[in-house]
C-alpha cells in the first residue's frame, strides 16, 4: 500500500468520527466531575497580559513570569516535553510543557487535555533553541472543555454557509476574519472621532415606530402587547434626526441598525447599520465637502495611504472625488438630455454600472426624492446627491425639504402608490407639524457602514463583515 496515498473519508465516516470524539472528550469531563474536578467551578483566573504583548515586546518579557489564558489551537507531543499553543484576544503564543517543571501529577492530567480545551497558563518567558518566542508552563489550570474538535487545522472551515452560521468557529478557525472585524470596530471608533470632532453629538432614536411611513422600503411588523398595537422597525432614523434639528440641536448623528424586510443578496442584509447626519445652516454641497473628507481620514487611518484595492482594482479614495449632475453624466455617455423617470433609468443602465473611482452624482429628479428640497432655479429637480465608488452607491444626501406644504404633497403621493400597491402607508403627520413649527436649512447624510467597511477590508460579500448574518434556519 502507498503509504503516501490520500484517504478520502465519506460524510458518514466523519459524522461517526466527532460522534466518537464527543463520546469521549465527555468522558474525559465525567470524570473530572466524578473527582470534584469540573472545570466549570473555576470562575477566573489572574491573567497578566495577552500574547501579542509578549510576542511584540519580548526583550521586556524575557525571563518575566505571566500569566496568560485561552485556546489550545495545536499540540505537539514529545513525551515528556510538549509543544501547546494559547490563542486569545490578542494572538497566540507557545507554551512548551514539561514534566520537571510542572510535575508529574499535572502532567499527567494535561496529557489527557484535548485541542480546543481552554487554559490558563502560568510560566516564564523565553526563546526556545530555534528562536521562537515562547511560554515554559509553571502552573497550568483547565478552565473549559471543548467537548467538539475544532474544524482541521489544514482544511479549516472552508464551507460559506457554515461559516457564518458557526461564526464563532470561524473566528477560531481563520484568524483574518477576526481582523475584520476589529478593523471593523476601529472603523466606526474613527467615524465617531471624525463626527465629534466637527462638533456632531451622537444621539439615539427609537427602533420601535407606530407608523408605517411611504417611503419605498418595506418594513418588519411587531406587535406592542401592552399598548395592542401593531409597530414598526424603523427602516430609517431620517425624521427622528430631523425633529431634533427643529428642536434646536445644530449638528447631530446616529449609527443605528436599520431593518428592511427585502431581499439579501451580496450587498444587502435585512438588518444592517447606518449612520445619518444632519446639520442645520448647510445644504448638499457641504454634505459633499463632509462626506468627501471622512473618507479620505478613514482610507488614510485605516489603509495608511490615499489608495486601498477592491477586487483587484485600485481605487484613488484620497485624490479630488468627481463631481457630475446626473443630467451631465447621462448625456456625456448617451447624448440624450433626459429629465423625470426617464432620466432615473437611463442613469441606472449607462452611468452607474461604470462609477468605479469616487462619483459624487447631484441634482436628481424629484420623482424619486421625496425629501429633498427642490432647486430654486430648476424645480424639476432636487438638491441631492448620491456618491459612487465601484459601480456601488455608498451614500445619499440632501438638502432637506423643509416647506411643509411641499412635503405633505410628497408624502401623500408616495402613501397612494403603495396603497395602490396593496400595501399600507401613512403621512406622518407629527412630521409634518414639525417643519409646520420650522426646520431650519439643513444638509443630511445617510450611508451604509458595512458596505464601507467592505470597501476598506477588501471583502466582497455583505456577509463577511456582518458577524451574525440573516440565515434561513437549517
Amino acid at each position: 500500500m502507498d503509504t503516501n496515498e490520500i484517504i478520502e473519508l465519506t460524510e458518514e465516516e466523519i459524522l461517526a468520527g466527532l460522534k466518537e470524539q464527543n463520546r469521549l472528550r465527555t468522558e474525559k469531563l465525567n470524570a473530572l466531575k466524578s473527582q470534584g474536578r469540573s472545570p466549570y467551578l473555576q470562575t477566573k483566573y489572574p491573567v497578566t497580559n495577552l500574547t501579542n504583548e509578549i510576542v511584540s515586546d519580548f526583550d521586556n518579557f524575557d525571563g518575566k513570569q505571566v500569566a496568560l489564558a485561552g485556546r489550545i489551537t495545536s499540540w505537539r507531543d514529545m513525551g515528556k516535553a510538549n509543544f501547546i499553543n494559547i490563542t486569545d484576544g490578542g494572538g497566540n503564543v507557545q507554551v512548551y510543557v514539561n514534566t520537571k517543571e510542572v510535575g508529574e501529577e499535572v502532567f499527567s492530567e494535561f496529557k489527557t487535555w484535548d485541542l480546543g480545551d481552554i487554559a490558563g497558563i502560568t510560566g516564564t518567558v523565553f526563546k526556545t533553541q530555534k528562536g521562537e518566542i515562547s511560554v515554559r508552563a509553571k502552573e497550568m489550570t483547565l478552565l473549559s472543555k471543548s467537548l467538539h474538535p475544532l474544524p482541521e487545522k489544514h482544511k479549516g472551515l472552508r464551507d460559506k454557509e457554515e461559516r457564518y452560521r458557526k461564526r464563532y468557529l470561524d473566528l477560531i478557525a481563520n484568524p483574518s476574519v477576526k481582523d475584520v472585524f476589529v478593523k471593523r470596530s476601529l472603523i466606526l471608533k474613527e467615524m465617531r472621532a471624525f463626527l465629534d470632532s466637527r462638533g456632531y453629538l451622537e444621539v439615539d432614536t427609537p427602533v420601535l415606530h407606530t407608523l408605517e411611513i411611504g417611503a419605498a422600503a418595506r418594513p418588519f411588523i411587531t406587535r406592542h402587547n401592552a399598548l395592542d398595537i401593531p409597530m414598526f422597525l424603523r427602516i430609517e432614523t431620517e425624521l427622528h434626526l430631523k425633529r431634533l434639528i427643529a428642536g434646536g440641536f445644530d449638528k447631530v448623528y446616529e449609527v443605528g441598525r436599520i431593518f428592511r424586510n427585502e431581499g439579501m443578496d451580496s450587498t444587502h442584509n435585512p438588518e444592517f447599520t447606518s449612520i445619518e447626519l444632519y446639520q442645520a445652516y448647510t445644504d448638499y454641497f457641504g454634505m459633499m465637502d463632509l462626506i468627501e473628507d471622512m473618507y479620505k481620514h478613514l482610507c488614510k487611518v485605516i489603509i495608511g495611504g490615499d489608495t486601498l484595492t477592491f477586487k483587484g482594482v485600485e481605487i484613488a479614495l484620497g485624490k479630488p472625488w468627481k463631481r457630475m449632475t446626473m443630467q451631465e453624466s447621462v448625456e456625456q455617455k448617451t447624448g440624450k438630455k433626459a429629465k423625470g423617470l426617464e432620466l432615473i433609468e437611463l442613469f441606472e443602465q449607462h452611468v452607474e454600472p461604470e462609477l468605479i473611482q469616487p462619483t459624487i452624482i447631484y441634482d436628481y429628479p424629484v420623482e424619486n426624492s421625496p425629501l429633498a428640497k427642490r432647486k430654486a432655479d430648476d424645480p424639476d429637480f432636487t438638491e441631492r446627491f448620491e456618491f459612487f465608488i465601484n459601480t456601488w452607491e455608498f451614500g445619499n444626501a440632501f438638502s432637506e425639504l423643509n416647506d411643509p406644504h411641499d412635503q405633505r404633497e410628497r408624502f401623500a403621493k408616495q402613501v397612494a402608490e403603495k396603497r395602490a400597491a396593496g400595501e399600507n402607508a401613512e403621512v406622518d403627520e407629527d412630521y409634518i407639524l414639525v417643519l409646520e413649527y420650522g426646520l431650519p436649512p439643513t444638509g443630511g447624510l445617510g450611508l451604509g457602514v458595512d458596505r464601507l467597511v467592505m470597501l476598506l477590508t477588501d471583502s466582497h460579500s455583505i456577509r463577511d463583515v456582518l458577524l451574525f448574518p440573516t440565515m434561513k434556519p437549517i
